[in-house]
């Protein structure tokens, strides 16, 4: 069995949908479960009809229309049947859309937000499902969220591993199964999600219930590279990763790899490939068991839009264990990340990412105790493995802000 993972770039549009096909086609797809996302930028898009359900309702059915307008518009490329079933099967999932917007009584906007967002990844797995049964691809579509079940902790879910392992056990693994990345559901069956970028993680999940022999992230970059192209000019291709350098590169926010991905492959040493859809052929790279990395090269991470703060005491005294737990203990009640730490006697620097907006009650609990300053819009750079010439090419032109060093990674805080 293997595990094949394709995200929003993959199908964004009817073209990527066939290029699916195209992929499956030449490296086969028997005994194969595909875990895929929502299409493009339809979680965004998803986020702007919640949005408008807590901030302004009119502009809710102008919302739902670009959404559907977006996918109805690829579903007449695949389908050249104005009367294919797949038009029913769409206006049944846009209706409970709808439908929960109407009915929905709660003002918790992490759970409206995953009983919403969901449906990209529903809409985008029902259309390939069909266009795959048009092509003559037989498959089995799975809701996922009869598989991975999780707790109540809307947006950012743990994941119940015995009810899943036995719940995932039933799959059929002799069937081609489509499936969606991202979700989860709760002892009440609503909808959970997995965090941003979740699918690769609910590939994962299912490989490790499934035992299977490996799994693949289809990206639109040859594998993962040493930085992200988006923002830095000349990158290189890794072919080799250890699990534990994976983790590492992940923990410090490289995008090509969900952080919790790879715990569980991990642990029954499933090894992982990034590979590129554009050239399935293409050598891609492998996470897997072993040493360090290769090529060893210094590889690049940026976490943009991060806040700065520094922390003093009032009154002199030193920042100490007691006061280092109460901090922590903010941090979490306000769902705040924490990305780098340094403190000194009688100071505290945290560099945190402030997603679910928790930012502004959080000052204020903290200017009752300590000496607030922080920076807004900052962006956090990580290189492992730095050299000297690494090391100066950040440095150039930029306002240093706090820098942190060990012996093989060296983080800059800069604005």
């Amino acid at each position: 069995m293997r595990v094949f993972k394709f995200g929003g770039a993959s199908v964004k549009n009817a073209d990527a949908v066939k290029n699916v096909v195209k992929v499956l086609q030449e490296v086969g797809y028997e005994n194969t479960l595909l875990v895929v996302s929502a299409m493009g930028k339809t979680t965004n898009a998803m986020e702007d009809i919640i949005n408008a359900y807590f901030e302004d309702k009119k502009e809710i059915p102008s919302k739902v229309a670009e959404m559907v307008d977006y996918h109805l518009g690829i579903i007449s490329e695949l389908f050249p049947n104005a009367q294919h079933a797949i038009y029913k099967e769409i206006k049944v999932l846009v209706d409970e859309i709808n439908g929960f917007l109407v009915w929905n009584k709660s003002p918790n906007y992490n759970f409206v937000y995953d009983q919403i967002v969901g449906y990209g990844e529903l809409l985008s797995t029902t259309i390939i499902s069909a266009y795959f049964k048009e092509v003559g691809i037989t498959n089995n579509w799975l809701d996922v969220r009869n598989f991975i079940k999780t707790d109540s902790n809307y947006r950012d879910t743990t994941v119940d591993w015995e009810r899943t392992q036995e719940n995932v056990t039933k799959i059929d693994q002799k069937v081609l199964n489509i499936t969606q990345g991202f979700l989860g559901s709760d002892d009440n069956n609503f909808t959970t999600t997995l965090g941003r970028e979740g699918s690769d993680y609910s590939a994962a999940i299912l490989a490790y219930c499934l035992n299977a022999d490996s799994v693949t992230i289809w990206k639109d970059v040859p594998g993962v590279l040493n930085a992200d192209p988006r923002y830095f000019e000349e990158t290189q291709l890794l072919n080799n990763i250890s699990y534990r350098e994976a983790i590492e590169l992940a923990f410090y926010g490289a995008s090509v790899i969900h952080p919790k991905t790879l715990q569980p492959l991990q642990r029954k040493e499933i090894p992982l490939h990034v590979k590129s859809f554009v050239n399935p052929k293409g050598k891609g790279t492998t996470v897997g068991k072993g040493v360090g990395i290769e090529p060893k090269v210094p590889c690049f991470i940026v976490k943009k839009n991060q806040v700065l703060m520094k922390l003093s005491s009032l009154d002199f005294s030193f920042i100490v264990e007691d006061s280092i737990s109460e901090l922590f203990k903010l941090f979490h009640q306000h769902k705040i990340k924490v990305d780098l730490i340094q403190n000194s006697a009688i100071s505290f620097s945290v560099c945190i990412d402030n997603k679910f907006g928790g930012l502004e009650k959080l000052l204020q609990q903290l200017k009752s105790k300590f000496k607030v300053a922080h920076h807004e819009n900052v962006s956090l750079y990580t290189i492992r493995h730095f050299n000297t010439k690494a090391l100066e090419s950040l440095q150039n032109g930029h306002e240093l802000l706090l820098e942190q060093r060990g012996t093989e990674t060296v983080q800059l805080v800069v604005k």
